[in-house]
């Protein structure tokens, strides 16, 4: 089969479950009420203009940066040449970051979706199936 002739939603799709199936990627929802909705930032002084992002692309950043950060992850974990204490202290300061996004976790219709970042000295984050 020639590469023209390969549909681009075709690659997409496998591209996609490829990622799911490992763990970096999946469906990820806004939650309905935020769906359509506005995000406007107002400077300190009142003569300059606000700026106003669609919630939709604020949520997309956050999710991509969320997988990025699952990507990461994965690579430390998966590194066979670091020293077990540099994984550690590299995967404590990602977790360090899954927390600083918790703020963000209005935003995911589903709870399992959410940042979690340290909890009791255990860290839990959901592992797509």
């Amino acid at each position: 089969m020639a590469l023209d002739s390969i549909d681009y939603q075709q690659i997409k799709m496998a591209l996609k479950d490829c990622l799911r199936e490992e763990g970096v990627t999946g469906e990820t929802f806004l939650g309905q009420r935020w769906s359509g909705g506005r995000i406007v930032i107002y400077p300190r002084d009142p003569d300059l203009q606000p700026k106003e992002i669609p919630v939709d692309d604020l949520f997309h950043k956050v999710v991509m940066l969320r997988d990025r950060l699952r990507v990461l992850e994965q690579k430390i974990n998966g590194n066979k040449s670091m020293p077990e204490r540099e994984k550690v202290e590299l995967q404590q300061y990602v977790t360090r970051c899954y927390g600083s996004l918790t703020t963000f976790n209005v935003l995911f219709r589903d709870k399992a979706d959410q940042f979690v970042g340290q909890r009791g000295g255990s860290v839990k984050r959901r592992t797509r199936e």
